[in-house]
């Protein structure tokens, strides 16, 4: 098989080490060398010289957890072509697993040209993913709050979400608090509801009568608070986002153009697959990549499954939720293609 780089590097990356081998080819044979690096800032300066010494070209590493990063970024400062291997890719026979085999192994792989490189976005993007994970996390770490909370209201026979859409919503929550500050009353509770709310005042008055104890009212104002907590972080996240992506305001304007894409669905879709499609030959590339077409498992002729594989997870459930709202965007043509689809 061809040799596209006779001197190159592979990494297996760890929490506390990296184990580097270095592959050089010439006159027909092939040397190697092996060494263990801390993955102290220190040390991967070090493994960076040694790299630079050695004459290596291209060095490759697995997508292990977070632990790539700093190496990655260390390594990025030399004049080094560096890639990033999808585990699944690279898997080696199994029970011959070391991290000296699995480094050696690595570099054969990217020596002759069998290492499809991950996408590895730039640092401002990089920022973005960063912030927009985190406030998805936070979202649902709020949903979870709101949901412990019902769970207490409904310890206390409290009815509140079957007559209410949204319980922290401006009638829900005025409610909430009130209960909270001592009152009992569900007459008075009821009259804390606003005058668009689609429940009459008896349904209101009967789904708040209930046994609310001091217990459940600390119960209440705490979660109350590490949902007001929550919210607090998001709106700062909203907007250290906004400041970054003001470079690529007009780009997430595009996109906003789209059925079912808002703002911040777009700010995730630039954050997780860049502004530079030129590494997506065509669309079918870029859905294949964000794990929404259904995979190749064919074997005898026969197809044995077309689930989607698993890919892209943080970009895969935002494009769901746009699509989902697509469909619902009365008179537009994508709604028209749901219902059709839908209809086969």
């Amino acid at each position: 098989m061809e040799v596209l780089y006779p001197h190159c590097a592979g990494l297996d990356v760890h929490k506390d080490t990296v184990v580097a081998c270095v592959r050089h080819m010439g006159n027909g044979t092939v040397k190697r060398e092996v060494r263990t690096f801390k993955t102290t800032t220190k040390e991967l300066l070090a493994l960076s010289q040694w790299l630079a010494a050695e004459g290596c070209t291209h060095v490759v590493m697995e997508a292990t957890g977070v632990y790539w990063k700093p190496v990655w970024h260390i390594l990025s400062d030399g004049d080094f072509a560096l890639v990033l291997a999808n585990a699944a890719h690279v898997k080696n026979v199994p029970g011959r697993k070391t991290d000296v085999n699995d480094a050696t192994w690595l570099a054969d792989l990217l020596a002759h040209g069998l290492i499809r490189g991950s996408f590895v976005p730039d640092q401002q993007t990089q920022e973005m993913r960063d912030l927009l994970r985190t406030r998805k996390q936070l979202v649902r770490e709020a949903s979870r709050h709101v949901q412990r909370l019902q769970k207490t209201l409904e310890d206390a026979n409290i009815k509140l979400d079957s007559v209410i859409s949204d319980i922290m919503g401006l009638s829900g929550r005025k409610m909430i608090e009130a209960l909270i500050g001592g009152e009992s009353d569900p007459e008075q509770l009821a009259l804390l509801a606003h005058r668009r709310i689609r429940a009459s005042p008896e349904e209101l008055c009967e789904a708040l009568r209930g046994r609310v104890t001091r217990h459940h009212r600390f119960l209440l104002s705490l979660h109350l608070q590490q949902i007001d907590a929550i919210d607090k972080v998001i709106g700062e996240i909203d907007q250290e986002v906004d400041a970054l992506v003001e470079p690529f305001r007009a780009t997430v304007h595009l996109l906003t153009t789209i059925p079912g894409v808002d703002e911040l669905a777009a700010c995730v879709i630039l954050a997780e697959i860049g502004r530079d499609m030129s590494r997506f030959p065509t669309a079918g590339h870029l859905i294949s990549w964000a794990g929404l077409c259904p995979r190749n498992d064919e074997s005898a002729g026969k197809r044995r499954s077309t689930r989607m594989r698993k890919a892209a997870a943080w970009l895969k459930t935002t494009l769901v939720q746009c699509a989902w709202a697509a469909a619902r965007k009365k008179a537009s043509y994508l709604q028209a293609q749901f219902h059709r689809l839908r209809a086969r």
